[in-house]
């Protein structure tokens, strides 16, 4: 084991998570209309860990001057096969200087080493995509 971390919530999709000895998030749905818009969500914090640990992942694939980008968008729908809701994700890796091949080359080598990736993998409702570095 490298690292170890526990997260708690006790009081649902309204309220707060924290995380043992650090940070504490205000949470609050985003399918309530009196939320609190200064509180987090479940699928922002999908968001930002797939976002920050897939490009940070990238990073290892590329030179050290070459600049990388990652943004990951989650939306929330009803659930296909059942009751309650899923997520569907796409994330979208750029790479400075790179062509669509080369950002290819460097999405799929990320995203079959990255934690998150291959916990999502498999998902029928997760993508990922490369796109033009923008900056």
């Amino acid at each position: 084991m490298r690292y170890r971390t526990q997260a708690s919530n006790r009081d649902g999709g309204v309220g707060v998570s924290s995380v043992a000895g650090g940070m504490s998030v205000a949470v609050a749905s985003p399918l309530n209309p009196d939320r609190d818009p200064e509180a987090s969500n479940p699928e922002q914090l999908l968001a930002l860990a797939w976002a920050t640990c897939l490009n940070a992942t990238a990073r290892v694939f590329v030179t050290r001057k070459q600049r990388t980008a990652v943004r990951v968008e989650v939306e929330l729908h009803d659930a296909s096969d059942g009751p309650g809701y899923e997520f569907h994700v796409d994330a979208y890796l750029s790479v400075e200087g790179a062509d669509a091949a080369e950002t290819e080359h460097v999405l799929a080598q990320a995203h079959a080493r990255c934690p998150v990736s291959k916990l999502l993998k498999d998902a029928a409702t997760v993508a990922v995509h490369a796109e033009p570095y923008s900056g």
